[in-house]
Parts: structure tokens; C-alpha cells; sequence
């Protein structure tokens, strides 16, 4: 399940950046890809509906977010976390 989580984070991400997924790597963050604020909201309802979860993401202050977007790994960790929370 991992794997998938992580292809999907990454599709999404690249999708968001309109660049291929091989371009997207996990130490990047989404600035450096070229996704801005509004990129940003749309990538996290993206991985909610694709994930069937809800991100805890506060748009207006991403700083106080328990959800880290700091980089993709971080984004990926993060939606792993909230999936197994989702099936425990």
C-alpha cells in the first residue's frame, strides 16, 4: 500500500506542476516545483478524494498545519499516516 500512496502523492503533485511524475522527486518541496498557494489547495483536495480521507490543512496559516508540506516525502508520510489511521 505504501507504493501506491506514494505513486498516487506523486501523480498528483506532478499533475499539479504540469511536469511528468520522473520530474517530481521526494526531496523537492512544491515551491521548488512551481506550485503555488492555489496549486496547493487544489493538491490537498486531490489527495482527499483519491484517498478518501480528510487532510487537517488549514490554507490561510500552512505553518500551523499538523500536516506537513515541507516536501513531497513529507506530503507522502503524511497521507500514509492518515490512511492507516483511516483502516485501523
Amino acid at each position: 500500500m505504501a507504493e501506491n500512496v506514494k505513486d498516487k502523492v506523486i501523480a498528483i503533485i506532478a499533475e499539479q506542476a504540469v511536469l511528468d511524475e520522473s520530474d517530481v522527486s521526494m526531496d523537492q518541496s512544491l515551491e521548488a516545483l512551481g506550485i503555488d498557494s492555489l496549486g496547493l489547495v487544489e493538491s490537498i483536495f486531490a489527495i482527499e478524494e483519491a484517498f478518501d480521507i480528510t487532510v487537517p490543512f488549514n490554507a490561510n496559516e500552512p505553518e500551523q498545519s499538523e500536516f506537513d508540506i515541507s516536501s513531497v516525502a513529507s506530503i507522502v508520510a503524511a497521507v500514509e499516516k492518515l490512511v492507516a489511521e483511516q483502516t485501523a
